[in-house]
């Protein structure tokens, strides 16, 4: 809903080895009400976008990600 993807870097050693290595977004799985709908929708949302549903609501959150483009069904 937010647009955060896994992120690509470099594990690097005591003598400068480097390695690739993924960094994972904080995703969980949450249930929010659509009212709108009147049903519950199970969705897997970044820790951050958790906290931006509770501040703005989740029908005005899921209208602006979906004008913006980054939401993925």
């Amino acid at each position: 809903m937010t647009g955060k993807r896994t992120r690509v870097g470099n594990n690097v050693s005591h003598a400068n080895n480097k390695t690739k290595r993924k960094f994972f977004p904080n995703l969980q799985t949450k249930k929010f009400f659509l009212e709108s709908e009147g049903v519950w929708v199970r969705m897997k949302v970044s820790a951050k976008a958790i906290r931006t549903i509770n501040k703005n609501g989740f029908e005005k959150t899921l209208i602006a990600a979906a004008r913006k483009g980054t939401l993925s069904v």
